[in-house]
Formats: structure tokens, sequence, C-alpha cells
């Protein structure tokens, strides 16, 4: 997965507004066979790690590795105001 800088600011920003401790990341999920979500956990064995200023921001287990590996996450600009999509 291709993850740019403003996603990945975004998805620090999330983290610190969620939680405190430094132990828990977002991990990339799978709702339904077509949907994927963010859940927080801690890094795993097998885990690909996507950091953003040394700290560890996006999880990726093997069970969704082969799925999101040619999607990129970015920050978009909604009339809701930004937020995380994942595209092609």
């Amino acid at each position: 997965m291709i993850v740019t800088d403003e996603a990945k600011q975004e998805l620090r920003e999330i983290l610190l507004n969620k939680t405190g401790d430094t132990e828990i990341c977002l991990r990339v999920v799978r709702k339904s066979p077509s949907e994927l979500g963010l859940a927080l956990d801690r890094v795993a064995e097998g885990d690909q790690i996507i950091k953003y200023q040394d700290t560890n921001i996006l999880l990726i287990g093997r069970d969704v590795a082969d799925f999101v590996d040619s999607l990129k996450l970015d920050l978009q600009d909604t009339p809701e105001g930004k937020r995380l999509f994942i595209s092609d």
C-alpha cells in the first residue's frame, strides 16, 4: 500500500486524538469482502508497518497485505472536509 505524506499526517492526528498509548497503531482491516476500515491495534508478528516521523502509524497484516498491495491511501478534500480515501 502506498500512503501519501498527507495521509500519514492525518493518521497520526487520528492516533493522537484516539489514544495516548504509543504502542497503539491503526490497522487496516477488512470490514466486508469489498470494504476496508481502520481499527486500533498493537503490532503483531508479520505486520507491515508504515511510519510517520519515526512513529508507527499504520499496520498491514498478512490477512490483507495481498488485497491492499496495489492500493493508495491519500487525503482528499470533500464537501464534509478532508477524508482518507483509498484508490487503485
